[in-house]
């Protein structure tokens, strides 16, 4: 089974942690291939940012060869319902696989992250996956960083403490350290956390392994069936392809 590991941000320290989580959960013979987008901002933190790299990941998606599926590594899984409209193979994304696994693990749920700027764009993707009714709260530092590569290990406490509040004051029965700088992160400080904490890459992992063994048929009908063709111009040749049918 060979796995795209696609971060659609361009830091490279990033994919490194994420590949490293992954590999820890991956099962035997699950072939993991990380990928860096070669263009974009260093982490998505907004909308914009979001639709950019969105669109870098449907390029790369349209480069992958060989593939039995892609997890998109952001953790507001930029892109992700248009992977899904373009190509055969299951494609993952972070976000919605964190939370899927998290309501398995309790009623509600709460996503921890490092940032204030995150919580908009993560307020949506919960929306977005029907489960605002299961999110506890979204709970985000407020402070600024000194590197995007080595954030969890500089609010390592403090991510710790916000966990523990979302679960004392909102009462999340699972909670999520959200963010693709966090990886890891999860497996390190769980004893310190009285719920389950959940790593979305590793959750990701996990769930497309499983859908990749179930072999699901590409959508010929509804909201995910393949676009029509049509002509493109300026896009990279593979994207092209992909679009114009081929």
């Amino acid at each position: 089974m060979r796995l795209l590991l696609l971060n659609p941000n361009t830091t490279g320290a990033v994919t490194e942690r994420l590949l490293a989580a992954a590999r820890q959960v991956a099962a035997p013979g699950t072939e993991l291939l990380p990928a860096t987008a070669p263009r974009g901002v260093p982490y998505i933190a907004t909308r914009a940012e979001a639709v950019l790299g969105g669109a870098v990941a449907l390029e790369m998606l349209a480069e992958a060869a060989e593939i039995d599926g892609a997890i998109i590594a952001a953790f507001g899984d930029p892109g992700l319902g248009g992977a899904r409209e373009m190509f055969d193979f299951p494609v993952v994304g972070m976000a919605e696989a964190a939370m899927l696994t998290a309501c398995m693990l309790g009623r509600r749920f709460s996503i921890v992250t490092f940032a204030q700027a995150l919580e908009p764009w993560y307020r949506e993707g919960v929306e977005w996956n029907g489960l605002a009714h299961r999110c506890a709260s979204i709970r985000c530092l407020d402070g600024a960083f000194r590197s995007i590569a080595d954030v969890q290990e500089e609010k390592e406490g403090l991510l710790v403490d916000l966990a523990c509040r979302a679960v004392a004051e909102d009462g999340a029965d699972a909670v999520i350290l959200a963010g693709a700088p966090l990886a890891g992160l999860a497996g390190r400080v769980a004893a310190r956390v009285p719920v389950p904490l959940v790593d979305g890459v590793q959750a990701a992992v996990k769930q497309l392994e499983a859908l990749v063994s179930l072999r699901p048929r590409k959508a010929e009908a509804g909201s995910y069936r393949r676009p029509a063709p049509k002509e493109s111009a300026g896009l990279p040749a593979a994207l092209a392809r992909r679009i114009g049918g081929g």
